[in-house]
């Protein structure tokens, strides 16, 4: 378990179901889905690589850099396979991790996931990178969230405390400079996607301003796509008990099985 990669455990179930947030965010913002989740399963709630108390992890901000530094880190705790939930950037990490290493991954659930179309509201994220103060913050989850989703001041208070560690405020800068450059993000290609055969749920507000939700159209087939009506991109703090419910039941999937090719099969 690596001395510079922060994850909060809870729980004491069979499943492991890790969290991974979104740009900007920290292992805290899963709070109220955590508590829906445990103490039935066994939740892992990642800071991820650059954020939070994994502020200081080496080269962090890339997505590919955080992919490896966690499936490295359950490797060490000793987990062969888990479930992975991911928001925004960290849904792009998720999905990198499934496609790195499928067999350790026994579903994925990604919320308004990074890395699924080009693009991005890069000027809002980059307005949201250099946020300090209450104000300036609140201002910036209003404009992520859905109309009718008010952000708490918990949250608001937390990332504010967040970006009060020395370095944290210009790691942001310099991660969303990287992830929006020329107001695009990098795009995993579709046909990558097409191989994995774990159960995949995609959930997306129809008020999402930072990643259009038009991003979910033309997936793989066997890829469940959830809408949720008047969300923006906030998900796990704007309808937390729903994106427990949405994780419970992609965790009891089963795996699709390997289609045979018609010739293999005739033969």
């Amino acid at each position: 378990m690596s001395s510079s990669l922060y994850a909060a455990e809870q729980g004491v179930g069979s499943k492991a179901i890790v969290l991974l947030h979104g740009f900007g965010g920290c292992h805290d913002v899963w709070r109220e889905v955590v508590s829906s989740l445990a103490p039935s399963a066994r939740t892992l709630a990642y800071d991820l690589p650059g954020h939070g108390l994994s502020l200081d992890f080496p080269a962090a901000g890339p997505a590919k850099v955080a992919a490896k530094a966690i499936l490295a880190d359950l490797s060490a705790r000793g987990l062969k396979r888990v479930h992975l939930v991911g928001h925004s950037m960290g849904g792009a990490v998720a999905t990198l991790m499934a496609l790195a290493e499928p067999g350790k991954v026994a579903s994925l659930t990604l919320l308004a996931p990074g890395g699924f179309g080009p693009e991005i509201n890069g000027p809002l994220l980059r307005r949201f990178a250099g946020a300090v103060g209450k104000a300036e913050i609140h201002a910036c989850l209003a404009a992520m969230s859905g109309p009718h989703s008010p952000s708490s001041e918990q949250n608001v208070d937390m990332l504010c405390d967040m970006r009060k560690r020395p370095g944290q405020l210009p790691k942001l800068v310099e991660i969303a400079a990287a992830m929006t450059t020329d107001d695009r993000q990098g795009v995993i290609p579709r046909d990558r996607l097409e191989g994995l055969n774990m159960p995949v749920m995609v959930v997306w507000g129809t008020d999402d301003t930072v990643l259009p939700f038009t991003q979910a159209d033309g997936l793989p087939a066997h890829f469940h796509v959830h809408h949720v009506l008047e969300a923006g991109h906030m998900l796990a703090e704007e309808a937390p008990d729903l994106v427990a419910e949405i994780i419970r039941r992609n965790t009891n999937r089963r795996a699709r099985r390997h289609r045979l090719k018609f010739a293999a099969a005739a033969s």
